[in-house]
C-alpha cells in the first residue's frame, strides 16, 4: 500500500510537466494539419488550440496545488508557451497567407516588440522571461480568440488590432517590469509588483495563476 502511494504521488508530479510538453506536440500537430489541408481543418486546430490553452491553465495551476512549482518549471513553461503560438501561427499563415501579407508591418513590430523584450531580459539577467504578467495574460485571450477567428475565417480587424495594441502594452510593461527588477524573479502579476520588489517588499499573488 505504502509503494502504491508513493508511485501515485510521484505520477502526480509528473502531470505538470507532461502537460507543459504536450504542448510542443500540440503545436507540431497543428502545422501537419495544415499542411495537409485535411478536411475539417477549422474544427481540429480551433479543438487543438483550445486544449493547448486549457493545458496552460492548469500546469501551472496543478503544479502549485502540488507544491512542486519552481523556477525551472516556470521558465520552461513560458518558453514552451511561446513555441506553441508561434506554431499556430505557422499553421495560419499555410492557410491564410493572405492576410499575413497585408498585416505584414504589425505583425513585424509585434514580433519585434517581443523579441525585445526577451533580449533584454538575457541581457540581464541570463534567462528568458517568465514574468507571467497579468497583462500578458489578457493578451494571451485576446490573441487566441484573434487566431480562432482567422482558422475559421481568413481575416480578423477588429480582434486583430486590439490584439495588436494589447500585445505591444503588455510588452512594454513586461520590459518595464525587467528593467526595475534587481534580481530575476517569476510571476510578477505587474509593474506596481515589480517596484515593491524592488523596494524588498513581499507581493501577493494568486494562488490559481502566480506562482
Amino acid at each position: 500500500m505504502r509503494t502504491l502511494r508513493l508511485y501515485l504521488v510521484s505520477s502526480m508530479k509528473r502531470i505538470p510537466i507532461i502537460l507543459i510538453y504536450s504542448r510542443l506536440l500540440l503545436g507540431l500537430i497543428v502545422i501537419g494539419l495544415s499542411l495537409l489541408h485535411v478536411k475539417h481543418y477549422p474544427i481540429m486546430a480551433f479543438g487543438i488550440l483550445t486544449l493547448g490553452l486549457l493545458t496552460d491553465v492548469f500546469d501551472g495551476i496543478i503544479a502549485r496545488k502540488l507544491n512542486i512549482s519552481s523556477q525551472k518549471l516556470r521558465r520552461l513553461d513560458s518558453t514552451i508557451d511561446q513555441i506553441f503560438f508561434i506554431s499556430i501561427a505557422i499553421a495560419a499563415y499555410f492557410q491564410c497567407p493572405e492576410f499575413f501579407s497585408a498585416n505584414s508591418a504589425k505583425l513585424i513590430i509585434l514580433l519585434s516588440f517581443e523579441a525585445i523584450t526577451y533580449v533584454i531580459c538575457f541581457m540581464k539577467f541570463k534567462k528568458e522571461i517568465a514574468t507571467h504578467s497579468i497583462g500578458a495574460k489578457v493578451w494571451t485571450l485576446f490573441l487566441f480568440a484573434t487566431l480562432v477567428q482567422l482558422i475559421f475565417q481568413c481575416q480578423s480587424v477588429l480582434l486583430f488590432n486590439l490584439c495588436f495594441w494589447i500585445g505591444l502594452l503588455t510588452r512594454l510593461e513586461i520590459a518595464a517590469i525587467i528593467f526595475t527588477l534587481k534580481t530575476w524573479t517569476n510571476d510578477v502579476p505587474t509593474f506596481y509588483h515589480a517596484i515593491q520588489l524592488r523596494k524588498g517588499k513581499e507581493i501577493k499573488r494568486n494562488k490559481l495563476f502566480n506562482g
